[in-house]
């Protein structure tokens, strides 16, 4: 009976180990914290589809984007490749192209992974390496119901004479935002011959869950961008009469795409209403729902945080063009 008993012990312990050493756990989404001190975030999914393994990786900037190769060498190390052209000029003209391929190692210790990325050369005579970690993000939870929300107070966060309650994310960048008769503008000039960096501001305060509204007006091919928490970029750009794009006003940048287009043309103003509750987004642009309670999956390119748990601040893009702001207040979402 006592053999019996062990072994039926050593079976169960067993079992345990094999399904935590599994591939499967790699499956599903993780956050990457790239670098501390620049507070450079990314974000990488891992899933099967039609019996292939797949990914999509986040960068630190840009768009989320389907990875060039991604397999296992073993059940907690996985490999993903970024092939891209790189163009290589010579006194101002195009003298060749060719391509580089990022790998990225991926070491899984749980929920938990660590990780390093080589990047070869230009020339081909070296490589760059980069260390990183990162965790497996939680399910987002089931569709909240937004006619429960209890609001707080309503803040305003520009007050039309100054920019008290912000600041430059990166305090050795040009701050281009101005206060001109009431309005904020960000208009970062270029000088000729010389590359000015204008840099993005955030507010002085952080907050969970909340709604916030404000008027923008875009001029002309002009585009920026609004993170709630920090971490999720609301696109603003000047995409009246294209077709729905994750890239066009009011979208979740290169996350969810607008159910229908709301904008106005370049130089009006348009009024835009948010709401991030329970990783579920909402946006009302000029009236109509664009993006309607939909689940967030992690962050967008550009992020300064990476704890999808811990409040952050509202910051503006300041580095892209020229864009006008007006009435900008933030409701918080008491539980």
């Amino acid at each position: 009976m006592k053999k019996i008993n062990l072994i039926t012990v050593l079976i169960f312990i067993s079992s345990i180990v094999n399904s935590q050493n599994s591939k499967d756990l790699f499956h599903g989404m993780w956050i990457l914290d790239i670098d501390v001190d620049n507070n450079t975030v990314g974000w990488l999914d891992v899933n099967t589809k039609n019996g292939f393994l797949d990914a999509s990786l986040l960068w630190r900037w840009g768009s989320v984007d389907k990875v060039s190769n991604v397999y296992f060498i073993d059940e907690n190390n996985l490999v993903v490749t970024q092939t891209r052209e790189r163009t290589v000029y010579k006194k101002g003209k195009k003298e060749f192209t060719h391509a580089i391929t990022e790998i990225f190692n991926f070491n899984r210790k749980g929920d938990q992974l660590e990780g390093i990325l080589i990047v070869p050369d230009r020339n081909g005579m070296g490589i760059k390496t980069t260390k990183f970690k990162g965790r497996k993000l939680p399910d987002v939870p089931n569709t909240p119901d937004l006619s429960k929300i209890k609001y707080g107070k309503a803040l305003s966060l520009f007050n039309g004479k100054d920019l008290k309650g912000w600041k430059l994310i990166n305090p050795e960048q040009v701050n281009g935002f101005m206060v001109l008769n009431g309005i904020l503008v960000n208009n970062p000039i270029q000088i000729k011959g010389k590359k000015v960096s204008y840099g993005n501001i955030h507010t002085t305060q952080k907050f969970k869950d909340f709604n916030l509204k404000l008027d923008i007006n875009v001029p002309k091919h002009s585009n920026s961008g609004i993170y709630l928490n920090g971490m999720y970029e609301i696109q603003v750009s000047d995409s009246y009469g294209k077709e729905l794009d994750s890239h066009n006003m009011g979208a979740l940048y290169s996350r969810i795409t607008p159910s229908q287009s709301a904008e106005k043309p370049a130089g009006e103003w348009q009024t835009m209403d948010i709401t991030l509750y329970k990783r579920h987004l909402t946006v009302i642009l000029n009236g109509k729902t664009i993006i309607n309670n939909q689940p967030v999956f992690g962050p967008t390119g550009g992020a300064i945080q990476s704890d999808i748990f811990k409040p952050g601040p509202i910051y503006i893009q300041g580095d892209h063009g020229k864009i006008s702001y007006k009435n900008i207040t933030l409701t918080p979402i008491v539980e």
